[in-house]
């Protein structure tokens, strides 16, 4: 719940954190593309903290690389790794 920075009661910060523009892409692209392939998702965000743990786990349960770009940098994440070393 730390991660949440608006100023809301406790029961939307549940629903703020699970609705992230981030973690829908990754949904609908393990949806829509071919199994045991890899993805790109871009972003002209910074990847938050919690978004790229979530990454790593997610990367490794559906067992795909993902690759995020950022405004900054690639975070290419595969079995619970980045090569970002949580820049």
């Amino acid at each position: 719940m730390e991660f949440v920075l608006d100023v809301v009661e406790e029961g939307k910060k549940v629903f703020h954190l699970c609705h992230q523009s981030g973690k829908l892409s990754i949904a609908i692209k393990v949806i829509n593309t071919i199994p045991d392939t890899a993805f790109y998702i871009s972003k002209n965000l910074c990847v938050w903290k919690d978004c790229h743990t979530s990454t790593k786990f997610i990367s490794k349960i559906i067992g795909r690389v993902v690759m995020v770009r950022d405004a900054i940098r690639f975070h290419p994440f595969e079995n619970v790794v980045c090569s970002c070393m949580i820049y």
